[in-house]
This record gives C-alpha cells, sequence and structure tokens, in this order.
C-alpha cells in the first residue's frame, strides 16, 4: 500500500498560550476545561487579549495531530482537509508536509483557516480552547483523496466531522470507499460534544463502518449510558476493536476474545493538548505493523506521554518517537 494511514478531520490551527492566573478565564467568560465554537472576529478578539502572555502556533485538529504522529514515527501518512488561502493555510499545508512529507489539503479562495486557541493553565496542564472552523468545515468533496484511501491500510475520521452537514456527508463517503474497498476504518470521537450532538451519527459510524473506535471515559459513557468498564463492552458488541482512555488510569482495549488494561507512562505534564491524538497515532502505528492489542496501546500511552511532556499537540521529535516505538515493540504481549 502507498500509505499506512490516510485521515480525514477539520484543518485548525493550533495556537497555544499558557497563563499563571486562573481569573483570565473569568475575564473572558470561558469555561474551564472545554472547548467553546466562536466567529472569526470573537476569536481575534480573544487572542488580541491573551497574545501578551507569549504564543506558539502548529498545525492542528485531531485528525491532522494523530496523522502527524504516524508519520514522524516513520510510517507513510497523508492528511485531507481543507484551509484558507491565507497565511495561516500556507503555515499549515508546510507544517503537514515536515511530518508526513505531503498533504492532500484543498485551499478555499477567501475563506479563513480554521483556528483552536488553547489556553493552557500552568497549574495543571488543563485546556480551555475557542475554536473558529473556518474554512475547515466547507470541505465539499474528498476529490483526490478518494484514490488515496483505496492506496491505504487504514483510513483514520475524526468525530467532528460529524458535526458538520457537509463534512458528515464527506466523511460516510469515505468509510464506504473503505469498507468497500477492505481498508480498515478508524473513528476517534474526539470530543464528548460530539457525542452529545449527534449521537445517532457516532453509532452509525461506529456500528456500520468502524474497524477501531476511540472514546474517552466522557465518551464512552455517553454513547452507552454505563461505567467506562462496562461501556468498553457494549460498545465492542458492534466494533471489532474498542479503545476507551482513562486518562491517569491508562485505558482499556477490547475485541472479541480480548480485554487488556494498559497502564500509563508517567510524566510531569506540561500541557495535555492532543494526548488522546497522539495515543490513537501510537496505536494505529502498532496496528500497521501487525501487532497485538496490548502493545498497541501501550505504544499509544508512550506516545501520549511525550506530548503531554511539552508545549504542542504533537511530539515533533521523531528520535523521540522512533525509541518508543522500539520500547513498545519489545514489551510482554
Amino acid at each position: 500500500m502507498k500509505y499506512d494511514v490516510a485521515g480525514l478531520g477539520n484543518a485548525i490551527v493550533d495556537v497555544l498560550v499558557r497563563f499563571p492566573d486562573e481569573s483570565l478565564l473569568q475575564d473572558l467568560k470561558l469555561t474551564r476545561g472545554i472547548m467553546h465554537p466562536v466567529s472569526h472576529e470573537e476569536w481575534q478578539r480573544t487572542y488580541q487579549a491573551v497574545k501578551g502572555l507569549g504564543a506558539e502556533v502548529h498545525s492542528g485538529g485531531s485528525g491532522a495531530n494523530t496523522l502527524c504522529a504516524v508519520g514522524l514515527a516513520g510510517k507513510k501518512a497523508l492528511f485531507c482537509g481543507q484551509v484558507g488561502d491565507d497565511q495561516f493555510g500556507a503555515m499549515y499545508g508546510e507544517s503537514l508536509k515536515k511530518a508526513c512529507g505531503d498533504h492532500s489539503l484543498r485551499v478555499e479562495p477567501g475563506a479563513f483557516t480554521g483556528k483552536c486557541l488553547s489556553l493552557i493553565s500552568m497549574r495543571d496542564a488543563e485546556r480551555t480552547m475557542c475554536t473558529h472552523l473556518g474554512a475547515a468545515v466547507d470541505l465539499p468533496e474528498l476529490g483526490p483523496f478518494a484514490q488515496h484511501i483505496l492506496d491505504s491500510k487504514v483510513l483514520h475520521i475524526e468525530g467532528y466531522l460529524l458535526l458538520g452537514e457537509r463534512t458528515a456527508g464527506v466523511a460516510f463517503d469515505a468509510m464506504a470507499r473503505a469498507k468497500a474497498a477492505g481498508v480498515m476504518v478508524s473513528i476517534d470521537a474526539s470530543d464528548p460534544f460530539v457525542v452529545r450532538t449527534v449521537p445517532e451519527l457516532m453509532w452509525r459510524a461506529a456500528k456500520d463502518y468502524a474497524t477501531v473506535v476511540f472514546l474517552n471515559a466522557e465518551e464512552a459513557s455517553g454513547m452507552t449510558g454505563l461505567p467506562p468498564d462496562e461501556a468498553v463492552h457494549a460498545v465492542a458488541e458492534h466494533v471489532p476493536i474498542v479503545v476507551v482512555k482513562l486518562g491517569r488510569d491508562g485505558s482499556l482495549v477490547k475485541s472479541k476474545n480480548e480485554l487488556h488494561r494498559v497502564g500509563i507512562h508517567a510524566v510531569k505534564a506540561i500541557d495535555t493538548t492532543g494526548a488522546g491524538d497522539a495515543y490513537a497515532g501510537g496505536f494505529l502505528v502498532g496496528l500497521c505493523s501487525g501487532w497485538d492489542l496490548a502493545r498497541c496501546a501501550d505504544l499509544g500511552a508512550r506516545f501520549a506521554s511525550l506530548t503531554v511532556g511539552q508545549i504542542g499537540a504533537v511530539c515533533r521529535d521523531p528520535g523521540a518517537l522512533a525509541r518508543a516505538v522500539v520500547a513498545a515493540a519489545g514489551s510482554a504481549s
């Protein structure tokens, strides 16, 4: 296959700001720890209020974060999304090329590239986000990416796509093509907000197309109404592989005949942004390599720890990722 993982998602630039004083969120009228959808103008106002604290800018979006982790780990990865013809869009494409070697981005003339302002607490690394989706939500069709799906081992879909009528249609088109061609389909719920807002679409994607589904504890409970330890079994009645990420308590991985509880690799938390995306990237690297599920989950945990121990949603140190792969490959199955 030409690609190990081809991914489809919202192309969102990450702007990261660390803050020491929790009153900042009150002043900005933001609820701690959640994602706030905002307009371009609202995003700009919030950014102007905090940019004096210092900001880092990276390519982002749940699916792109996962694909960058896969690419930087040495696998062949390709991401499809849509950006505007602005400075953020150009930067986004260059960032993907550095991580994956290439991209399958579409550029929408006259549009603003999507962007997420992540406000990161210095106290506990909790993130509060303001997101303007911009051009990301207007992706009209798969275009050339339709063929790239057929040339891949895995198609990875981010749950945020299901929130928009147009992007949901493109996502289901991609999953149908993958399933018909025998390509594995990976779905990351991405956010509890997705599960709460479009539960029917989330279940349809999982039941009808998924080979593997990634959920955190809140997402798993939101889909099933059950505690995470029970939810993993309920979802696994419909999906071949189910992963439930439990934060500091590790993760659960369930297939028809297996259940694994895999621990974390502890690290001082600097920024939790993208930890779940990194976990999915590590897991998919293992899956594409033919590893057993326990080792896939262990590599996911190693990738997540590398991400949490730095600023930014993607560990961009290929050497560190390569060492994680070697360590997980040698772990007990």
